[in-house]
């Protein structure tokens, strides 16, 4: 018998997996560095209405599905297919071209073919960082520019990573993450040749707090990195 003082069980999964079972709850898990994330994506992004966006690392659809309500032309990029499915069967999907990639690979898309890419807490999952924003700045057409978010690498040194309840098991479950820190990040934009022109670190504060009530004990802390990377225009 497990000891009352003994720490609760952590199921440690491959990402892709891990996502697959989240995303069961994904959209009803209440988040908080979603709601923090969020209005930071779509502040840098600017107006998209006629654009052509990639949104790599969709997930269930939450930035794919707004980009399109706001008049972008949007793929969206995804490896877990439950993450997919689920985003697929949302009100305005039609409007969104999903594909299953997985992001260790060349991304399927021609080159220079986007006016924006947005790559929404995904890359504390990627090991080759800048293999990735080269992805970017193939894909990118001169003068436009990819925005990332990323859960805080300063949370990942108290031990605290993305993560979520198995409503099968009720474990704790987490999908493989990368401990990168901010320079690793800093360094793959500088190595894929993109111009990073914003990076901010967003902590929580009592007002996110009073919407989700799991960000209260984090009050203070850095929760999400926030960068913009700028492919130069032509000549």
């Amino acid at each position: 018998m497990q000891s009352p003082d003994a720490p609760a069980p952590i199921d440690h999964l491959p990402t892709r997996e891990g996502y697959d079972r989240w995303a069961e709850i994904y959209d009803n898990d209440p988040n908080p560095l979603v709601a923090l994330e969020e209005p930071h994506v779509a502040a840098l992004l600017g107006p998209v209405a006629g654009l052509d966006v990639a949104d790599v690392g969709c997930g269930t659809g939450r930035h794919s599905l707004a980009l399109a309500a706001a008049g972008a032309r949007v793929t969206a990029l995804d490896f877990s297919a439950q993450m997919l499915a689920r985003a697929r069967a949302k009100p305005g999907a039609d409007k969104v071209r999903w594909m299953q990639h997985d992001l260790a690979r060349p991304l399927p898309l021609s080159d220079a073919s986007q006016h924006r890419v947005v790559c929404g807490l995904v890359i504390d999952h990627i090991t080759d960082l800048a293999g990735l924003f080269r992805e970017f700045g193939r894909i990118i057409r001169p003068g436009g520019f990819a925005v990332v978010s990323s859960f805080h690498p300063a949370l990942m040194l108290r031990g605290v990573q993305a993560r979520f309840t198995d409503p099968a098991s009720g474990r704790e479950t987490r999908p493989a993450s990368v401990p990168n820190q901010i320079s690793d990040y800093v360094m793959a934009a500088i190595h894929s040749g993109l111009a990073l022109d914003h990076i901010s670190e967003h902590p929580v504060d009592a007002a996110l707090a009073a919407r989700v009530a799991r960000a209260e004990k984090y009050i203070g802390w850095p929760m999400l990195l926030m960068l913009r990377m700028r492919r130069s225009p032509a000549p």
